[in-house]
């Protein structure tokens, strides 16, 4: 049995664990929703994940990976997905959504529009927050993501 391994940060010994790599988002159509967020987040796809122009049968995963070094998104294709119905907690809760940033207002306007030019669909809006300004939307699959000013 190998033994612990404990790090110190600061003054304080904490375990270690395994280390985040990253969010999978089941969907029916992997490679359209790998684009949605390819051109959102204007990620690379992982070595190998890149749309065949032979017009071969697509993969079931796929993986953008984040260029700042941080965990990345995988697409794992499945057969059918219902949609969460978010902010309706009936009858399909959102169970998973993630948290995108921007600078600014006038940025999260700018990808306001990105966002709906890309497929996505607006679920809630609280843009005129005066303290934490966002917006709720759903991906081409319908998984919630929020994009809000930091």
């Amino acid at each position: 049995m190998r033994p612990r391994v404990t790090e110190v940060i600061g003054l304080v010994e904490r375990k270690t664990g395994p280390k985040f790599r990253q969010v999978v988002l089941d969907c029916t159509d992997a490679r359209a929703l790998a684009e949605f967020y390819r051109r959102l987040l204007v990620w690379d796809y992982r070595p190998g994940d890149e749309a065949s122009s032979s017009g071969a049968e697509d993969k079931d995963w796929l993986v953008l990976r984040n260029p700042d070094g941080g965990a990345q998104i995988a697409f794992q294709q499945v057969d059918r997905l219902p949609e969460a119905s978010w902010p309706d907690a009936e009858p399909v809760p959102q169970q998973l959504h993630l948290d995108l940033t921007v600078d600014s207002v006038e940025e999260l306007e700018e990808q306001h529009a990105r966002v709906l030019e890309l497929g996505g669909r607006l679920r809630y809006d609280r843009s005129d927050h005066p303290e934490e300004p966002l917006r709720v939307y759903a991906d081409p699959a319908g998984h919630p993501f929020c994009v809000f000013v930091a």
